[in-house]
């Protein structure tokens, strides 16, 4: 049972104003960092463990669902996944009518620069390596920001 909003802390959520992000990593360790990081700098985070479930959370798993879709602000993912990689999670989010205006953000632990510019080409916003630190965070809330005005 959920039972967040205990805190004087949790307001912003109840605003509405922190920056939603949905965080895709097969590595529990990468996923708990990430959201970790993401959560020190104010962001309601999602997590979804591969590719399948973020499509199914973004409500793209099954075609008829096209209209329900949930509102993030900012998808992160793994690249290397089993089943589906994160090139082709964002492949899948930018021919999306209703999801193609979301920024998505590669992360990985290899630094191949094809692979990279692969990424951006199909539409990243930003190719990170991992492990994340709380400064690349910061540059995503810069993107997230610049994003929602």
């Amino acid at each position: 049972m959920g039972g967040g909003g205990d805190s004087s802390e949790d307001t912003a959520v109840e605003l509405g104003d922190e920056p939603h992000v949905l965080a895709v990593d097969d590595n529990l360790i990468d996923r708990k960092l990430v959201e970790k990081l993401l959560k020190n700098s104010s962001c309601k985070v999602t997590t979804a463990e591969n590719a399948l479930r973020a499509l199914d959370y973004l409500g793209l798993g099954n075609e008829t669902l096209e209209g329900t879709v949930s509102k993030v602000n900012l998808i992160i993912t793994d690249y290397c996944m089993p089943g589906m990689t994160g090139y082709e999670l964002l492949k899948k989010i930018k021919e999306s009518s209703v999801l193609k205006e979301v920024p998505v953000v590669i992360m990985s632990s290899e630094n191949i620069p094809t692979r990279i510019s692969q990424c951006l080409e199909e539409g990243a916003k930003m190719f990170m390596l991992k492990p994340l630190k709380q400064s690349d965070v910061k540059q995503l809330k810069w993107h997230l920001m610049k994003c929602r005005n």
